[in-house]
C-alpha cells in the first residue's frame, strides 16, 4: 500500500465535477499537496496508508470555496460607517480612514485576522483589491491561503502612492516579488471607471499583459457611476472598457449591478468574468445584478463577498444561500439558480472565474487539496433529502468542521491552526481602540 499524507472521508463527497454525482460514502486520498485519488472510502483505506484520517461518518467533503472579490484588509473598519449609499460612504468615511490608517503593518494585521474568518467559513481561496500588497501576501502566505492580490491603482494618491504612475510601478514590483509563488497570485486592479481614466486602465492592462497576471476592477457598481461614466465617455462602464480594448478573459469584473443586455454580451464574448457580491449591493442600496441573464448568455458568474466594510462579512455560505433565493424572486421563476448551479458558482465556475480552474474548484486527481469538510449532524440541517440543497439553503459557516489548502490542514475539528486565534483577535481589537482614541482627539 502506498503512503499518502491524508484520507478525507465523508458520507458524501461531493467532486462538482461537470455532471458528477456526489458519491456516496466516498473518500478523497492527498500526497504532497495534491489529489492523489478519489472513490468509495472503503476502495481508498484498501489502497492507501494514511498519516492521518479526516472527516468520516456525517460528515460532507467539498471542494474549498471562492471568493472572487473581497478588500481583506478592511475587515478593520467593519462597521466603521453603516447605513449609508455608497458615494458617501467611500468620500466621507473609507477613504478618509484609509489615508490615515493605511500601513504595512495595518494591512498585514487585518489581512491575516480576515484570512482566520474566510478560513474557519470553508473559503480556501480569495480574489483581493487593495493597497500595501506584500504585506498582505505575507499575511496570506503565513495563514497558508491561497489568494489572488490585486494591487490597487487609482488617478489620485492615498497613502500608498501619490499617483496613477506610481501606482502601477509600485504594482510591477509586486508582481515581481510573488509571480510564480505556489500559493499567491499577483495582479493588477484599476479601481473603477470613476476612479481611473481609461490611459490608467490601459497602463494596467499593458503592465499586466508584460507579466502574464490578471486583473481586477469594480464595474457599473451603482446607477451614479453609469450615469457619471455615461456623462463623460458618452457610453456606459462595460462598454467603454471594450472600446479602449481593456476587457478579456483575465479581467475580473465586481459588482456589474447596472449592465443592459448589450453588456452582458460583451462580457459573454470577452469571457471576462463577474464577481456577483448581493449582500454588499444591497447594503449600499445598489442594486441587484442581472445574475440570471448573464448566466443564460454564458458569462462565468462567481460570488464575492465585497470588504467586511460595507457587508459586513466575508462570508460566502451566506452570499450563496441569498442568492439562490433573492434571483427566484427577481425573475419570478423558483427554478433559477438551483442549488448546484448555485454551489458551482462558488466553488468551479469561482475558480474559472479567477483563471485557477486547473488548480482548485473541483475535486480531481491532480488537482490542489482544497477540501473543505462539513459536519451534517446539527438540529438546523437534519432530516435532508438532497445534499445540494442542504448546503445551499440550510448550512451555516459555523459547520464547517476542518479546511485543507494545498494539502496543508489549517482548520481541524474548528480549531484554527496556523496561529493562535486569540492572538488575531486581540490584534484587532488593539487597533480598533487605536481607531477610536485618534477620533477622539
Amino acid at each position: 500500500m502506498p503512503d499518502c499524507d491524508y484520507i478525507v472521508s465523508g458520507d458524501y463527497v461531493l467532486t462538482m465535477v461537470d455532471g458528477a454525482p456526489p458519491l456516496r460514502h466516498g473518500a478523497v486520498a492527498v500526497s504532497a499537496g495534491k489529489i492523489v485519488a478519489i472513490g468509495g472510502d472503503k476502495a481508498i483505506a484498501a489502497e492507501y496508508n494514511p498519516t492521518t484520517a479526516v472527516g468520516g461518518s456525517g460528515k460532507a467533503v467539498l471542494p474549498g470555496l471562492i471568493n472572487a472579490h473581497t478588500h481583506a484588509a478592511m475587515v478593520y473598519f467593519r462597521g466603521i460607517a453603516d447605513d449609508l449609499p455608497l458615494k458617501e460612504w467611500l468620500e466621507r468615511h473609507i477613504w478618509p480612514a484609509e489615508g490615515k490608517w493605511l500601513s504595512d503593518e495595518f494591512v498585514g494585521d487585518a489581512t491575516e485576522l480576515a484570512c482566520c474568518e474566510m478560513l474557519k467559513a470553508g473559503v480556501t481561496t480569495f480574489n483581493d483589491m487593495y493597497f500595501f500588497g506584500d504585506s498582505s501576501a505575507r499575511a496570506a502566505k503565513r495563514m497558508g491561503m491561497r489568494a489572488v492580490l490585486g494591487a490597487g491603482v487609482l488617478d489620485f494618491p492615498n497613502a500608498s502612492a501619490r499617483n496613477a504612475d506610481e501606482y502601477i510601478e509600485k504594482a510591477e514590483q509586486f508582481i515581481k516579488n510573488w509571480l510564480g509563488d505556489d500559493l499567491i497570485t499577483p495582479s493588477i486592479a484599476p479601481h473603477a471607471p470613476y476612479t481611473c481614466s481609461p490611459a490608467t486602465y490601459m497602463k494596467a492592462k499593458r503592465a499586466a499583459e508584460r507579466y502574464g497576471v490578471p486583473l481586477h476592477t469594480h464595474l457599473s457598481e451603482t446607477q451614479h457611476e453609469v450615469s457619471e461614466i455615461t456623462k463623460k465617455y458618452g457610453k456606459p462602464p462595460v462598454e467603454l472598457l471594450e472600446e479602449i480594448g481593456f476587457l478579456d478573459a483575465t479581467v475580473v469584473a465586481a459588482h456589474c449591478v447596472w449592465v443592459n443586455d448589450k453588456e452582458i454580451e460583451i462580457l459573454a464574448g470577452r469571457r471576462t468574468g463577474v464577481a456577483h457580491c448581493i449582500e454588499s449591493n444591497l447594503k449600499l442600496a445598489a442594486g441587484i445584478a442581472p445574475v440570471v441573464s448573464m448566466l443564460n448568455k454564458g458569462v462565468n458568474v462567481a460570488f464575492g463577498s465585497d470588504g467586511a466594510a460595507s457587508n459586513n462579512d466575508l462570508d460566502i455560505f451566506s452570499e450563496m444561500s441569498f442568492s439562490a433565493r433573492v434571483h427566484k424572486a427577481m425573475s419570478g421563476d423558483p427554478t433559477v439558480i438551483n442549488a448546484f448551479t448555485a454551489l458551482e458558482m462558488a466553488t468551479s465556475i469561482g475558480a474559472r472565474v479567477l483563471g485557477m480552474g486547473d488548480k482548485t474548484g473541483t475535486l480531481e486527481v491532480g488537482k490542489s487539496a482544497d477540501i473543505v469538510i462539513v459536519d451534517l449532524n446539527k438540529p438546523h440541517l437534519a432530516p435532508f433529502y438532497d445534499i445540494y440543497s442542504v448546503i445551499v439553503y440550510s448550512m451555516r459557516s459555523p459547520d464547517v468542521e476542518s479546511v485543507m489548502v494545498n494539502g496543508k490542514l489549517l482548520v481541524d475539528r474548528g480549531k484554527f491552526i496556523p496561529k493562535d486565534e486569540q492572538e488575531i483577535m486581540d490584534k484587532a481589537w488593539w487597533w480598533k481602540d487605536k481607531i477610536d482614541g485618534a477620533k477622539n482627539i
